[in-house]
């Protein structure tokens, strides 16, 4: 089977389980470089998400709110939701390995050590949903990822709009739910997820880091400013920065922000 066939296969595998067996296998193969990944092939246009089969798909305003994370249920919300996000960020990382073509052997070490740390995060996440006695899929999700993904089929638009915007974000609104969970009575639960968010966090800066070196390779091979970041945030998210208030400077600036980003996207002097 040729390497863009296996790479296609783990991408519209829907059992979590399977797609993780997979990809520990492909990319066990591509370090050990029996894996070649320079060929010229015809990529696929995915009509819809592979966890399709097994989550409820709704729109975003309609995903359950997370709400008491005192009781076992809203700890399941809570901690699903975060799951569904590493388990998208898992076919992101492998569609971006997949879709873009001709590129240097370090995109694709990049990209396929990305997977594989989501893949770890989406197995430590599930450790807890164990321990509460659920499973991904029994909770609703949006596919707002999905069709990111879907939106940005060039290189410079994906690595903008994907490791520099929406998981960007993410550095930004996991210090924030960890504080917010902190403000709660002890709850051994809510520790480990505290515990696990902190691995999670750490090694988003390296993917946003690296997504922040393939926008600047994109931006030089198309001629263009690093400064055009703006104007493809704004085509597909006309308000993305509108209500960028609590940016975390620290972690945006170790994931190659410029303080010149960073004071534009909060309207305001931050460094």
């Amino acid at each position: 089977m040729r390497e863009h066939i296996k790479l296609l296969d783990i991408l519209q595998e829907a059992a979590p389980e399977i797609k993780v067996k997979k990809f520990n296998q492909f990319y066990e193969d591509y370090k050990n470089c029996d894996v070649d990944l320079s060929y010229e092939y015809d990529v696929v246009e995915f009509k819809e998400p592979s966890y399709k089969k097994v989550c409820k798909i709704v729109p975003p305003q309609v995903v359950p709110k997370r709400s008491n994370l005192t009781t076992r249920e809203g700890q399941i919300v809570l901690i699903h939701a975060i799951m569904h996000i590493e388990y998208s960020a898992i076919d992101l990382a492998l569609d971006a390995v997949y879709r873009f073509r001709g590129l240097p052997k370090s995109y694709y070490d990049d990209w396929l050590e990305v997977a594989d740390d989501e893949v770890r995060h989406f197995l430590m996440l599930q450790e807890l949903l164990d321990e509460l006695g659920a499973k991904y899929g029994d909770v609703e999700v949006h596919d707002s990822l999905f069709e990111a993904s879907q939106k940005t089929q060039t290189l410079l638009d994906r690595m903008a709009v994907v490791p520099r915007y929406l998981e960007a974000n993410g550095l930004d609104a996991t210090p924030m739910i960890m504080a917010k969970i902190k403000k709660l009575p002890k709850n051994g639960m809510l520790d480990k997820l505290i515990s696990k968010l902190e691995v999670i966090l750490k090694e988003e800066v390296d993917h946003v880091k690296k997504g922040d070196t393939w926008f600047g390779y994109a931006c030089n091979k198309e001629g263009k400013s690093i400064d055009v970041y703006f104007d493809i945030i704004d085509k597909y998210y006309p308000q993305g920065f509108l209500r960028a208030r609590n940016l975390n400077v620290d972690a945006r600036k170790e994931a190659g922000f410029s303080c010149k980003e960073l004071n534009k996207m909060a309207h305001k002097h931050l460094c």
